[in-house]
């Protein structure tokens, strides 16, 4: 029994019986002692309990607190302390994963966790903060403010008026969003939503809104198959609707051994073939991003199909190999 579990098992064990020995607290809560004591010395001095020695009735009882006291009650967080610390790990790791973003979110529950572990958790996420260390793929900022204006509105299953601008299109509109779900997706934050300016489910970078407000209006509610059917059916967070296409993709064999162990799509395919190359098959309904992660493989893969999708990607690298083939017939010349 950690020491969560024993605070309300005190605090019951006094509920119960009103007076109870120091023999019966240390039978069944299985302690000395000496911890029964700094137990008993913390839901004095940090909960405030109103617990007290009667000596006629030989044990401790709750007794009438002084009238300015401060008002005893355990937490109302039923988590074992093994699960604290890894609450307060988990804090440690949303804040470098995006600082500032989720921190002031999840902080009130955070203070509640550190305070219930006292002294026993100052090893807790400091001790994470040296260990763990975290690495971050280029990221774009998401500003605090919309975030949070956004996971009002979506809890609260409000509409959201939003500024967002669109890179492809070098265009700013102004949109009323029903929004569904949030989504962390490789270093960045999106939004699923309904967008009644286009009255279809779109997925919107929250680092191109510009500017967000709650509407007084209910959202509209999209079921989670129409979401995934919508977009979840090909690869990546640009999947877009439309019949997925299959692609199949072949590795070098020494590229083979990395790529064999990653999940690329939920209902992806891989084989090897005799020589020990791996063939990832991958549906997809929106190419851009699958042409963006063929290409950092250079070398390393082949596209053997669809016809369309090798095209692409082949354009894509004779466009690439146009930028440095002049500089090296000059130096050549």
């Amino acid at each position: 029994m950690d020491r969560t579990e024993r605070f309300y098992r005190i605090d019951a064990l006094l509920r119960e019986r009103g007076v109870v020995s120091i023999e019966s607290f240390l039978g069944e809560l299985g302690i000395s002692r000496a911890t029964f004591k700094r137990d008993l010395e913390y839901l004095r001095d940090r909960l405030h309990a109103p617990i007290a020695w009667d000596r006629s009735a030989g044990g401790y009882r709750f007794v009438e607190p002084a009238p300015a006291a401060p008002r005893y009650s355990l937490p109302g967080l039923w988590l074992n302390e093994t699960e604290i610390r890894a609450l307060l790990a988990l804090r440690e790791l949303l804040e470098r994963v995006h600082p500032g973003l989720l921190g002031p979110h999840v902080e009130p529950l955070i203070e509640r966790a550190r305070a219930l572990l006292g002294g026993e958790g100052d090893g807790g996420a400091p001790e994470v903060a040296r260990r763990v260390r975290i690495l971050h793929a280029p990221r774009r900022e998401v500003r605090s403010a919309q975030f949070g204006t956004i996971c009002e509105a979506l809890l609260a299953r409000r509409r959201v008026r939003v500024v967002h601008y669109s890179r492809p299109r070098d265009e700013t509109l102004e949109r009323t969003l029903s929004p569904q779900r949030l989504v962390h997706y490789r270093e960045n934050w999106y939004l699923d939503a309904w967008c009644h300016l286009r009255n279809d489910l779109r997925s919107f970078a929250l680092d191109c809104v510009r500017h967000a407000a709650v509407v007084d209006e209910p959202a509209r509610d999209i079921a989670d198959f129409t979401l995934d059917r919508d977009l979840g059916a090909g690869y990546g967070i640009f999947a877009g609707k439309g019949r997925p296409r299959l692609a199949h993709l072949r590795f070098t064999e020494m590229q083979s051994r990395w790529v064999a162990d990653e999940v690329w799509h939920s209902r992806q395919e891989g084989t090897f073939d005799e020589s020990g190359r791996y063939e990832l098959k991958v549906p997809y309904t929106e190419s851009r991003e699958l042409v963006m992660n063929i290409l950092k493989y250079g070398p390393e893969v082949e596209v053997l199909g669809p016809p369309a999708l090798r095209a692409e990607v082949a354009d894509a690298l004779r466009a690439a190999t146009a930028l440095y083939v002049p500089a090296t017939r000059d130096a050549d010349a």
